[in-house]
């Protein structure tokens, strides 16, 4: 891999861009724009753009230093960003780049299967806000059929909760949810010196694929409800985790899908999730699940 900056690419100067433009960074908006060029080649070179897989959803186009190097990749970007202010500045970068459609939208909203109709299957990159990360990932995911590679900049502890093997204590929630459907690999990390303005913490480049072999019982509403409830409280055993959704149900579930209500929930892997999901889905209502979260009640404990 070479060491320079790719053919072609225009080097990202992010704080006189926003000098220039009277802007600074917004905190609200989380913004942190990379401008480190190795780390935005190494994140192109993922996304693995080829002839038949040209178009990448790049979620927080920011000032465009990752939009050119997906373009110097062969992409045909659709840059989405929502912060208004800085829309004028993308336009302008990419005003004689065919390649580069800028999308003045938030990426929670996109209409995943319009795109998919219009350009293809999609890959999606994007140096995701922390704040949504985990709102970003699980919409996503509900749209993982149209998608084949999603290539994101999270926190690092977030990542390794994303990639976590069973017992660990970062397995969790994200993890198991994630894990149903996806194939996982943190790839690289990022100092916070490549970023204007520097975060206070690193991050990390993971690359995500839908698994060619979905974990049975993912695709059903009753595995995250199952999951969540599962995680709500990681000192509880999973019989008491699981006993305020399924009620006296709860025993049969776990005989049915053979695990032991003794366990906790770090310890059971996506497979045993999704065989309690298939025993659980007759016994639970169909009143919407409450709103996704990565965020474990007791993520501490072990």
């Amino acid at each position: 891999m070479a060491d320079g900056p790719p053919r072609g690419a225009e080097p990202a100067k992010n704080a006189p861009l926003l000098a220039a433009q009277g802007l600074k960074a917004k905190k609200s908006f989380g913004q942190n724009f990379l401008e480190d060029q190795g780390a935005l080649r190494r994140i192109a070179q993922l996304c693995q753009v080829r002839p038949d897989a040209r178009v990448v959803v790049e979620i927080g186009a920011g000032l465009g230093a990752l939009t050119a190097a997906l373009v110097e990749s062969g992409a045909h970007v659709l840059a989405v960003e929502r912060d208004r202010d800085l829309v004028p500045i993308l336009q302008d970068r990419f005003r004689n780049t065919p390649d580069v459609e800028i999308l003045e939208a938030n990426a929670l909203t996109l209409d995943w299967p319009a795109l998919h109709a219009r350009h293809g299957t999609l890959t999606i990159c994007g140096n995701l806000p922390y704040h949504l990360t985990s709102p970003l990932l699980f919409n996503a995911l509900e749209h993982a059929s149209l998608w084949r590679r999603l290539v994101v900049m999270v926190q690092k502890e977030v990542a390794e909760r994303m990639a976590a093997s069973p017992g660990n204590r970062t397995y969790g929630l994200l993890t198991v949810r994630l894990a149903a459907r996806l194939n996982v690999q943190k790839a690289f990390d990022v100092p916070p010196g490549a970023f204007h303005p520097p975060p206070k913490v690193t991050s990390s480049v993971v690359l995500l694929t839908p698994r060619p072999d979905p974990v049975p019982g993912g695709e059903l509403p009753a595995y995250p409800r199952v999951v969540k409830a599962a995680f709500a409280a990681r000192r509880k055993t999973l019989r008491n985790g699981l006993k305020p959704i399924l009620g006296e149900h709860v025993d049969e579930v776990l005989s049915q899908a053979g695990v032991d209500g003794k366990a906790r929930a770090e310890t059971l892997s996506p497979e045993q999730f999704g065989a309690l999901a298939r025993a659980a889905a007759p016994h639970l209502s169909t009143a919407p699940a409450p709103p996704d979260s990565d965020e474990d009640e007791d993520a501490g404990a072990s």
